[in-house]
């Protein structure tokens, strides 16, 4: 779809009605990497909240997004009462879960087709982002996501700074400038290297690579966000799909 696409300047997810993370245009995937990375796969919005500790720091509002997570697959389970791939996440939500199943039967049903998100991104720190949430025509059940800041905030300089990072190639593993380039090939010079030499070099060169990739994306976080935790996340890795 053309509002997925890379060149997109908004964040953009795309998800089925049972909240599997299907796609995301570059900055969506940045925006969403502790989703599409996190231990619990496939990829999916429900998935990550309740099972993934890591959706408790994300989510600066993690009890009233699982809430509402809870009534929409409730909505979705009246509207679909025999799709199985959707029993199936609830029972598995429901077994490992005290606070979904909680929420499961109280029964609510509602759906957000618009609201506000408050994420704590582990690159850029908190965002308040708007949100839309658009069908896709062509198939039903699928919808898009679009999310944006409010032009001059914090969280507009904070988006602008995760869409640099998540621009920014990451460094080839096997060269580096000034190197031979046969160094990452002991079979070539293994006469004129000390065992276990090549390898300490080897790390050695990712550590000194690490701190340009990163340096400047790291100050700015910073000037952002000063009281922030320290922490930061590698580049999230491009969809398979």
């Amino acid at each position: 779809s053309d509002v997925c696409s890379s060149d997109l300047p908004a964040p953009a997810i795309v998800r089925n009605s049972r909240v599997d993370y299907l796609a995301a245009n570059r900055l969506g995937r940045a925006l969403y990497a502790p989703v599409f990375d996190s231990r619990e796969q496939p990829a999916n919005s429900a998935r990550f909240t309740f099972l993934d500790p890591v959706a408790h720091e994300f989510y600066v509002d993690w009890e009233r997004t699982a809430k509402d997570l809870v009534a929409h697959l409730r909505s979705e389970a009246g509207r679909n009462p025999y799709d199985r791939s959707l029993s199936d996440l609830v029972g598995e939500l429901s077994t490992r879960s005290a606070e979904f199943g909680t929420w499961w039967a109280a029964h609510n049903v509602r759906y957000h087709q618009t609201g506000t998100k408050r994420l704590r991104h582990p690159v850029v720190g908190e965002l308040e982002l708007d949100y839309e949430v658009m069908d896709v025509s062509a198939d039903d059940g699928l919808t898009i996501s679009v999310y944006s800041a409010e032009p001059g905030t914090r969280s507009q300089e904070a988006l602008d700074l995760l869409a640099s990072w998540a621009a920014t190639p990451e460094p080839s593993p096997t060269t580096t400038p000034g190197t031979p380039e046969h160094a990452d090939h002991p079979q070539q010079h293994r006469h004129d290297q000390r065992p276990g030499r090549l390898v300490h070099r080897r790390r050695a060169r990712r550590r000194r690579r690490r701190p340009r990739r990163h340096l400047d994306i790291r100050r700015r976080a910073r000037a952002l966000h000063p009281r922030r935790p320290h922490c930061l996340a590698h580049p999230p890795a491009r969809a398979d799909d």
